[in-house]
């Protein structure tokens, strides 16, 4: 009898265990039901190598491409301001992000690949499981027929007892089998989510890409309305460029008065913004101009973005901590979290929720609020007061390494500002060279309000 109190006890376990691994299985069994038909598709891997290796050429040729053109950007910036020189930056910009666009374009079509090739893994996965299922129900079948059979019945089957105990190895055999059965499922199983796992990631990277590409050909059409503008109020002759550079030089008030638009808050004046700037820079050693670029740059991600709502935007898995953050950081403040505008969930991270014109993330900014009290006087300091905001930055940019205030290192500033530890994806190339192009500007301001107040 004890033999069959055992046989009975595994069955039940082993029962139960393959219907748990049934209902955990299907729900991936289901959304991969349209991926598995890839798995199908007969393609020439060589030819695909091929391709590949032809496209990944190319890229590389495209790269030193765009290092080309942001080099002589960079060359012209340092110039003296002439028709030649601005339209050149122009038409180097975008003749630049063209090839971005291009470049980026080439990516796309890998990850592409990589999709496919992952989906058909997947798909194949998801056979081996299906096929391990099968045989783990029959295993069970038989083990079920074994168990009904009662102890005196098996052993007048058997002319002795030695025939009898080869029986009970081979039900030792049999629940032997359905264990490695069910270790095979779940070793499949974990391996088939940690595809699906990059799988999401591929794809998300591509959609990332996409939205890249969008904002990038309005970036264009930006530069080609300008240079024809200039052009136009130009003629094209030097002469009258040169006027129009004067007229713009001598209304240092309207420098002074034009709004600088901000992130999360309301806009306010360009001689404001500075004044921000300049007091960051004196606890950061951050140049203001490039303090104003990052600003700059983050208020246009924030109007291609949208705004959010934290309960929506933070409503991921992943953001739990961010979610707790962002209620300590209102309630402290006494402010409603639910009327505070934070950004909407961007290609460049799984959350929302960034806040105010510097964009930290929640968690992030309380690691900075003693740092930011410090310097402003503000305690608790607010992501959503320019002032708190500029210096947040400043500190960041300045721990990223801007505060040396050579062109690499605020590029690479600005890239770590954006993305973390992916900075140096060239993907994210664009947001340094358009803050590097922003500091440019403000930098001429700057100084002609400089030249002004020393008269």
């Amino acid at each position: 009898m004890a033999l069959k109190k055992r046989t009975k006890y595994f069955l039940g376990a082993l029962m139960l265990i393959f219907f748990v691994s049934l209902a955990e299985m299907t729900p991936v069994s289901n959304f991969f039901n349209t991926l598995s038909a890839l798995a199908q598709s007969s393609v020439n891997p060589v030819s695909v190598n091929q391709r590949r290796a032809q496209l990944e050429a190319e890229l590389a040729q495209i790269e030193k491409e765009i290092a080309n053109y942001q080099d002589s950007i960079k060359t012209k910036q340092a110039e003296a301001r002439t028709l030649e020189r601005d339209i050149s930056i122009l038409e180097a910009q975008i003749a630049k992000s063209k090839l971005e666009i291009k470049a980026r374009n080439i990516t796309i079509g890998n990850l592409q690949g990589s999709i496919e090739d992952k989906s058909k893994v997947i798909g194949e996965l998801t056979d081996k499981i299906e096929k391990e299922k099968e045989t783990l129900a029959e295993l069970l079948r038989r083990l079920q027929e074994l168990d009904q059979v009662s102890m005196l019945e098996t052993v007048l089957v058997y002319r002795n007892l030695s025939d009898f105990f080869v029986q009970a190895d081979s039900l030792n055999t049999l629940q032997s089998s359905i264990q490695n059965s069910v270790r095979k499922i779940k070793i499949d199983k974990a391996e088939t989510e940690d595809v699906k796992k990059d799988l999401e990631e591929r794809r998300a990277e591509e959609l990332e890409l996409k939205d890249i590409q969008v904002m990038e050909q309005k970036r264009i059409q930006q530069r080609e309305s300008e240079r024809k503008t200039i052009l136009a109020e130009t003629r094209r002759s030097e002469k009258e460029y040169q006027k129009v550079l004067t007229n713009k030089a001598k209304d240092a008030a309207s420098i002074r008065s034009q709004l600088f638009m901000l992130n999360g808050s309301p806009a306010i004046p360009f001689a404001k913004a500075l004044e921000y700037a300049l007091t960051a820079e004196k606890s950061t050693g951050v140049r203001p101009a490039f303090l104003l670029g990052i600003i700059t740059e983050e208020s246009n991600l924030g109007a291609n973005v949208g705004t959010g709502n934290w309960k929506e935007d933070l409503s991921h898995a992943r953001c739990a901590k961010q979610r707790t953050a962002f209620q300590d950081i209102t309630s402290r403040l006494g402010l409603n979290p639910d009327f505070v505008p934070v950004s909407k969930r961007a290609w460049y991270g799984y959350c929302g929720g960034a806040m105010g014109p510097a964009q930290f993330i929640p968690t992030t900014w309380l690691l900075y609020e003693d740092r930011i009290a410090a310097a402003t006087g503000h305690n608790p300091p607010n992501p959503w007061d320019p002032r708190d905001a500029f210096v947040a930055s400043a500190l960041l940019l300045s721990d990223n390494g801007a505060a040396s205030r050579t062109y690499k290192a605020e590029h690479t500033a600005a890239l770590k500002y954006l993305a973390g530890s992916n900075w140096s994806k060239p993907a994210y190339r664009f947001y340094g060279d358009e803050v590097m192009a922003f500091a440019s500007k403000y930098q001429d301001q700057i100084d002609l309000l400089s030249r002004y107040a020393s008269r």
